[in-house]
């Protein structure tokens, strides 16, 4: 079987192109090939399979086998792939993914994509659609108890859930710490994916995440959007942000026009080989 290693902002994924290969048990296959020391080594497996309704259907599955709904550095990828490889040779694009299908915009360079700008669609702000236990409407600034510590937390899905918490040093934050237990949190049935963000300015945001089913990760580009919403919600931002991440910078718009979030980003092909099967 083959693949191809990509990677946004050192967010990184194996791809398996199933328009030519096919996968028998992506879950388990997921869990071998990100291993970084027995497998290839990524933040997750990614098929890119064909779709009556788009250019392409984006399927993931994160290192402990567990299947989730979007990656905003994954789908980048994934438009590249398209556009690199032949399958779609056009600027604009759509992926079909659990969350929906997605609209791209890619930025070409000597005829290879070098930036893809992301439709992310409207946020979904009230509890039940996060998902996340509790009365109804919006969790914004609300106490999170983790271990000997309160956090202020606002809850955000971008078509997967995310819980911000605004904090004055995110190095500091002991990540492998609390990030995990808030992962787990009882108030969030589906687990969670956790964002401790800096506030730098009005139109720059630091941000450590802790990613469900992964770990601690370079980038997220869903949570690098969810924090541009917790951003705006709580006032301590504005609208359009550039997200500081450890991998790099994502530029994040939550347009005041249309209600979408918009997700600017590079994406980059880092090597190509051969598995020894697909399971």
């Amino acid at each position: 079987m083959r693949f191809t290693k990509m990677e946004g902002l050192g967010n990184d994924y194996v791809y398996v192109d199933g328009f030519v290969e096919t996968v028998r048990d992506a879950s388990a296959l997921a869990v071998r090939i990100s291993d970084r020391h027995f497998g290839v080594g990524s933040d997750g497996l990614i098929l890119i399979q064909p779709s009556e309704s788009a250019d392409a259907r984006m399927e993931m599955y994160n290192p402990d086998g567990s299947r989730a709904e979007m990656c905003g550095n994954g789908i980048r990828c994934v438009a590249k792939y398209l556009y690199d490889h032949g399958i779609a040779r056009r600027d604009e694009l759509t992926v079909e993914t659990d969350a929906g299908t997605k609209e791209l915009e890619l930025f070409v360079a000597a005829g290879v994509v070098e930036r893809v700008r992301v439709n992310m669609g409207p946020p979904e702000l009230e509890r039940g659609r996060i998902p996340m236990k509790g009365r109804k409407g919006r969790a914004v600034d609300e106490a999170l108890e983790a271990l000997d510590r309160t956090f202020r937390v606002t809850a955000v899905n971008m078509g997967n859930p995310h819980c911000v918490t605004f904090v004055d040093d995110a190095v500091a934050v002991p990540l492998e710490t609390y990030g995990p237990v808030m992962e787990t949190h009882p108030l969030f049935p589906e687990r969670v994916n956790v964002e401790f963000a800096e506030v730098l300015d009005r139109n720059r945001l630091m941000v450590r995440v802790w990613e469900r089913g992964t770990a601690e990760t370079l980038a997220c580009g869903t949570g690098a959007c969810a924090t541009c919403v917790a951003g705006v919600l709580n006032d301590v931002s504005d609208r359009a942000v550039t997200v500081q991440l450890l991998g790099g910078d994502l530029d994040v718009e939550w347009s005041e026009a249309t209600g979408d979030v918009l997700m600017t980003g590079p994406a980059r092909e880092v090597f190509t080989g051969a598995w020894p099967d697909g399971e």
